[in-house]
């Protein structure tokens, strides 16, 4: 386990660090979530050593950005969540020591004010249900991060769920067709246009700053309605809105 205390000076053969190296070369550009009013503290957990540093540049590019540690293995996530307490791990799945998933759970039990984000090879279709299920607050692909980490992580750290937009189709495609739910449809029928609106575009994979931006209306308010659809429907996490929308026929694969 091993605490950045600076970067390397060489450059890496890494895809990712060489990105993050041209980007910490160039003027700071806004991606599509706002910037942090105050630094959000990143912890990098993943087994190859090369991804760690491409992350790490690849996160230097931003200013509200800090890589506070990293590790290697289950083990020692555990033992730096406990030291550091950041506000996002940034996770890998497959790793010696205690694979990604069973040190998502031990932090729920544990520390669950440290948000997980899912960073892995894995397409979401393999894993995203259950993790998101068992805690994570975001699945990202590996393939994905050089245009989605930073953003991904700001949504996180928002208290948001962070997924990509195609993905609660996959996860539609995933599960096996079933005829539109009748008492789905009509607990649907119950809910305002706007809030059907809200719904769909959250069964879709779009976060809260997204729909508003989408529906020109603030992120308290688009708050306060999946409040009402969850008081409605008993709804607690974005699987959960996944499944609902597949049962009342409002999201198809």
């Amino acid at each position: 386990m091993t605490v950045s205390k600076g970067l390397p000076e060489k450059e890496s053969s890494d895809p990712l660090a060489k990105l993050g190296a041209r980007l910490a070369e160039q003027t700071y550009v806004r991606r599509g979530v706002a910037t942090s009013s105050e630094p959000i503290r990143v912890a990098l957990v993943d087994d190859h050593t090369m991804v760690r540093e491409g992350l790490r540049l690849l996160l230097r590019s931003t200013p509200d950005l800090v890589v506070m540690g990293e590790a290697a293995n289950g083990a020692d996530a555990l033992a730096l969540v406990q030291r550091l307490a950041p506000d996002i791990l940034v996770l890998d799945l497959d790793m010696p020591g205690g694979d990604g998933a069973t040190v998502l759970r031990d932090l729920a039990q544990s520390l669950p004010g440290v948000r997980v984000l899912i960073l892995t090879v894995h397409a979401e279709q393999e894993h995203l249900l259950e993790l998101l299920e068992a805690g994570a607050r975001g699945y990202l692909t590996k393939e994905a991060a050089s245009r989605e980490l930073v953003d991904a992580i700001r949504v996180v750290a928002a208290g948001e769920i962070y997924v990509r937009p195609t993905v609660a189709r996959l996860l539609a495609a995933a599960v096996v067709a079933q005829p539109a739910g009748e008492a789905a449809r009509s607990s649907f029928q119950t809910l305002s246009q706007r809030e059907q609106t809200i719904l769909r575009t959250m069964a879709q994979g779009f976060s809260l700053s997204e729909i508003a931006r989408q529906l020109g209306i603030s992120r308290k308010t688009v708050d306060a309605y999946k409040h009402r659809i969850q008081a409605k429907l008993g709804l607690e996490h974005r699987s959960e809105f996944v499944r609902f929308a597949i049962e009342a026929g409002v999201l198809k694969a």
